[in-house]
């Protein structure tokens, strides 16, 4: 199933209070608990004026519908193409080593 990164632009989200995130993410749980199993949240970062989630969903309509029925922003909806981390590098170099 695809992969998303939201942006929400959200001004001073860095100064939200534990309660005020703890508030955004039981108001997040509670939709998509409406919304059904097809949709998960993964985790979100919390920066200066934004707060950048990951979530796994069918389609980026549904992303979108979350937002609107739990009142956030959804600024970007990016389906995620590929995952790289540090292993890449060493899969490449492997994969190098194998072909000679």
């Amino acid at each position: 199933m695809p992969r998303y990164i939201i942006e929400r632009e959200i001004p001073h989200a860095a100064a939200l209070s534990a309660a005020e995130l703890k508030a955004i993410s039981q108001r997040s749980c509670a939709v998509l608990q409406q919304l059904g199993p097809s949709i998960q949240w993964v985790q979100s970062y919390v920066t200066e004026d934004k707060i950048t989630c990951v979530y796994i969903a069918p389609d980026a309509e549904l992303i979108r519908e979350h937002a609107r029925r739990g009142g956030f922003p959804a600024d970007r909806v990016l389906e995620v193409a590929t995952i790289i981390d540090p292993t890449t590098a060493e899969s490449n170099e492997l994969a190098v080593a194998a072909g000679t």
